[in-house]
Parts: C-alpha cells; structure tokens; sequence
C-alpha cells in the first residue's frame, strides 16, 4: 500500500510561522523544545535559520499538502561543534511531522524514509548524523528502521542526546530489509 508521494520545498520563515507555530507548539512535539514559543518567536527563529550559510529548513509535502519540517546542517559549523569528530560528507537532519487528528500506521516512518532518500540524493552525503533527546525512545526506534546506529551519548546545551550515525549503505541495507 502506497501512503504517497513525498517531496520539499525550502521554508519561507514569513509565510510558513503560523504553520509551524501550530506544529511546534504541539504536545506531541515537546522534544522540539518550543512549546511555549509565540509566533513571533518561531519566525525569528525560521527566520535565523534561512540567514545560516550552514543550516537550512524545509516544509516536507506529503501529496501536495504541508506535513512535516525538515531540517539539514553542517555538523562541523552548527549543532555539533566540539561533540564529535565530523567526516567528510557528514549531514545533519531534524524532522518533525506534523500533529494530525488522523493518524495514518506508516506515515512517520514512511517521512523519515523520504527525508533520508532526500538527504542521500545528494551524492556528495556520505553519512546522517542525528542527536535526539535521549528520552524520545518513539524516534530512536524510527531511526533505527532506517538504519541509524547510536554511538553514544552526549551532553549539548539544551539536552543530553543519543549521537547516531546512518550510512547511505545502512540506510539501503534498511529499506532493502523492510520491503
């Protein structure tokens, strides 16, 4: 069964805030750590993100429609610096999906699937890098659906985080495992 098409376009920090303020702010997306942000906040934020030579932000589509934020990075010059040693061709990413009344069994897994194939479409991507709170035990297990392996934990300014790495080979290996 086809959950369907997937695709990206950047984000737009002044036109996209109200929705992602909406999907921030949610419960379910406490480990985004902006619950209580104003939409003021969430456009300054976009806003500084879109000004980063080394960050970028997107709004994942899901069949046309807004469902998910992705996020990608440079470990060497933002999120990581100092926590690890970056190899060549070291991506970062962040994804949130966005709250829904209806669930759909697949759809996160079926996003984190399109972001990666997004990500290893560049060919100059040789691993993911990721550094979930510790505590988010549900995208631990999504990440490793997919391939990521958890090396350790590490401690950043605003959480202690589980660093995991996923190679283009684990990531195939994983998708080759689960169809």
């Amino acid at each position: 069964m086809s959950i369907g098409t997937f695709t990206v376009r950047p984000l737009d920090p002044p036109k996209d805030a109200g929705l992602l303020h909406r999907w921030v702010t949610d419960p379910k997306a406490a480990y985004w750590m902006m619950r209580d942000a104003t939409l003021q906040d969430v456009e300054r934020e976009y806003l500084r993100i879109a000004a980063e030579e080394h960050h970028h932000a997107f709004i994942g589509l899901h069949d046309g429609e807004p469902a998910f934020l992705m996020e990608t990075y440079d470990p060497r010059y933002v999120e990581l610096v100092g926590l690890y040693d970056p190899e060549p061709g070291d991506v970062g990413m962040h994804f949130l999906v966005a709250p829904t009344d209806r669930p759909v069994h697949g759809f996160t897994r079926a996003v984190i699937t399109a972001v990666m194939e997004e990500l290893f479409a560049d060919p100059a991507t040789r691993r993911v890098v990721v550094e979930p709170d510790v505590g988010n035990k549900a995208v631990h297990a999504l990440n490793e659906a997919v391939g990521f392996v958890p090396e350790r934990e590490i401690d950043k300014p605003e959480k202690r985080a589980l660093l995991s790495f996923c190679t283009r080979e684990q990531f195939e290996a994983a998708r080759g495992a689960s169809a």
